[in-house]
């Protein structure tokens, strides 16, 4: 009976290894089989001369373009609200003790909203000032990009403090600038971010007290009554949550986070 099973799968394999073989053979050469040969794509990849110095433009343009966008998330995260706004939930979140709760993403995407509600009036000020005369054919990219910068590089200097700023123009060894529009970008944004970090820095402290006495007052308790084998976190954990859910936490925090921004 084994014998007789053997043959039946070998006899199967090679009936599958033949039509195989036949398929890649009629692939190979069309011209044996009654069907049309299959057209396979080809690309090509040149460079050719330019007939003028606008499609030399247009190419910079796009390559300009294309860059922009590979670093999209860079500009959204260290030049608008999202850096304090997902540091502070971090915060929030190891102070009640909840380790993954809420996840990472909800914590990112709801940041990412309240970053686009703040940033709304900056991002309305740039599309009429920038973006629609551009696409209309008003003004140049150069003057597009010029006038993208201006409710951009206000909101970031009313956020910034000064500290910061003369930290990085004394680092670059530029000129002191006499006025807030003579500070380059590559001076203001990193000068931004770390001003968001240290105010969420602050926020979060603040955020920590009143769960840190709760944790604080139980970890007396337990030790007081001779349970040193009861993790105090256990016990701590629902009188945060509740604490949290009676003084309405997550409406304070956001809209303290929401006030905390000058916008203009």
């Amino acid at each position: 009976m084994k014998i007789y099973a053997s043959k039946i799968i070998t006899a199967g394999f090679l009936c599958r290894s033949a039509l195989l073989i036949g398929i890649i053979f009629i692939f190979f050469n069309p011209g044996s089989a009654d069907s049309a040969p299959i057209p396979l794509p080809s690309f090509q990849i040149g460079v050719e001369d330019a007939t003028g110095p606008e499609e030399v433009s247009t190419v910079l343009q796009i390559v300009a373009l294309l860059t922009i966008l590979s670093i999209a998330p860079a500009i959204l995260i260290l030049t608008t609200s999202f850096t304090r706004i997902v540091i502070i939930f971090h915060f929030l979140r190891q102070a009640i003790g909840t380790q993954s709760t809420p996840p990472n993403q909800v914590l990112a995407g709801l940041a990412l909203f309240i970053t686009f509600f703040i940033m709304s009036p900056i991002w309305n000020a740039v599309y009429q000032d920038a973006l629609r005369p551009y696409m209309d054919e008003e003004i140049s990219y150069r003057k597009a990009f010029e006038e993208a910068q201006v409710p951009v590089r206000k909101f970031m200097l009313n956020n910034t403090r000064e500290a910061d700023l003369a930290l990085f123009v004394k680092v670059s060894k530029a000129e002191r600038p006499k006025t807030k529009d003579d500070i380059s970008m590559l001076a203001l944004i990193p000068a931004f971010v770390i001003s968001e970090l240290k105010t969420a820095f602050i926020i979060g402290f603040v955020l920590y007290i009143p769960f840190l006495i709760i944790d604080m007052v139980v970890a007396s308790v337990l030790l007081s009554m001779g349970m040193m084998m009861l993790p105090p976190v256990m016990i701590s954990l629902p009188f945060k949550l509740i604490l949290f859910v009676l003084v309405d936490g997550w409406n304070l925090v956001v809209g303290s986070i929401i006030s905390s921004f000058k916008v203009f």
